[in-house]
């Protein structure tokens, strides 16, 4: 299998961890010819989702900490919000599902941020594990480890009864 560049397909593995904490995390598997929004579509299978948002991915530029991190990071977005101006930056919002992951400089261990659902806000961090794997017979992206129970994506909300 080739791609459009004359390179070998390959396979990546990601580690997708909720939150900050870590405790649940799911590893995944690309190749290299897919779209962040294919990791997007296998992130929401991993976590249980049913109910689609909209998502961004975040590369914080190396360096950056705080909140700048996020703030100056380059983003890839759902295709909807990448057709709108930004609403809440200046910064260009590029279409994830135009970007292959071999257009991306990605390395092994480093880290970048995924938010689906700017409403609720679930936030990942995504750890680059392999980019160089041979591509094999199974379906691409696949989810080939779970750690930890998916929390419901609407937690339920106990009703105030003074109402």
């Amino acid at each position: 299998m080739r791609q459009a560049t004359g390179k070998k397909t390959r396979s990546y593995v990601f580690r997708v961890s909720l939150g900050s904490s870590g405790r649940v995390w799911r590893r995944i598997t690309l190749r290299s010819d897919q779209t962040l929004e294919d990791l997007h579509e296998a992130i929401f299978r991993a976590f249980d989702r049913y109910d689609e948002h909209l998502y961004s991915f975040y590369f914080p530029r190396p360096g950056a900490r705080g909140r700048d991190r996020l703030r100056s990071a380059d983003e890839y977005t759902h295709p909807y919000a990448a057709e709108e101006p930004p609403l809440l930056s200046y910064r260009v919002q590029r279409n994830a599902a135009k970007t292959r992951l071999a257009s991306l400089p990605l390395r092994i261990g480093q880290r970048f941020h995924y938010t689906f659902d700017f409403g609720d806000s679930w936030e990942h961090e995504i750890t680059v594990e392999q980019t160089d794997g041979p591509v094999g017979q199974r379906r691409y992206p696949s989810i080939i480890e779970k750690h930890g129970a998916s929390p419901p994506q609407y937690p339920e909300v106990e009703e105030d009864e003074g109402l």
